[in-house]
């Protein structure tokens, strides 16, 4: 038995306005567009990346989001470029305290901070997407869990930061980044899982609850769907066999 990570899902006040503006961020389709939900993903065939569901949350944003996307730049020149572009669409320059490093820190027309890196061998075949960012008071230990969580082997850890992948082995990472700033509001984007066809959804929730995740109550009211938080509290959803 095991779940696997299936999408990021991110609150929006306008999903569709969200959701096309990262599929032209990121040159990938709008494959799903309804009034509570609108999905992106990469263009087929051979397309690399994590599915992104908006879905619409009134909510405004008061603090600093604990996850964020990085996106890869092949050249110092293209990460300069994509950057402008961005700027075009709309991106604005953030400042969350990083102070001088090699990397952009933008946020996207919601608010939602991400970051442009620079040049990395590491992020050269992950495709537009390189690394779905998690803040964690203790990556390793939290990567543990989402190893078992996502069905993503490790990638590489030390202390200041643990990472995830695949099993295929391509795509982006999961990165567990150390963080001492705490959490104190509920995240605007979380991991969706879902079991295995066949599999027991009940079953399956009951094994992450072994883990160490805790029931969590977002105002979600009755749902299809199963909302959990991992062992630092962030939450997350176990959704239906696919």
């Amino acid at each position: 038995m095991t779940t696997r990570l299936v999408n990021l899902v991110a609150d929006a006040a306008d999903p569709a306005a969200s959701g096309h503006w990262w599929a032209e961020a990121l040159g990938w389709e709008v494959t799903f567009e309804a009034r509570h939900e609108v999905a992106v993903e990469p263009p087929e065939p051979g397309g690399l990346g994590i599915p992104l569901v908006f879905v619409p949350v009134p909510d405004t944003k008061t603090v600093p989001n604990r996850v964020h996307l990085d996106l890869a730049s092949p050249s110092a020149t293209a990460q300069a470029a994509l950057v402008a572009r961005l700027l075009d669409l709309g991106a604005t320059l953030a400042d969350v305290g990083q102070g001088q490093v090699p990397w952009v820190v933008l946020a996207d027309p919601d608010g939602n901070e991400f970051c442009v890196l620079e040049p990395r061998d590491r992020y050269r075949d992950t495709g537009p997407l390189a690394a779905v960012v998690l803040a964690a008071a203790d990556p390793p230990a939290l990567a543990r869990f989402w190893a078992e969580a996502a069905a993503w082997p490790p990638a590489g850890a030390d202390d200041e930061l643990a990472s995830l992948r695949d099993p295929s082995g391509r795509g982006p990472f999961l990165e567990l980044v150390r963080s001492s700033a705490p959490k104190v509001t509920k995240n605007r984007l979380h991991l969706d899982l879902a079991p295995h066809p066949g599999d027991d959804p009940e079953a399956e929730v009951a094994r992450l609850l072994d883990l160490g995740a805790t029931p969590a109550d977002i105002g979600q009211g009755e749902v299809s769907w199963t909302v959990l938080a991992d062992p630092e509290g962030n939450e997350f959803c176990v959704l239906s066999p696919r």
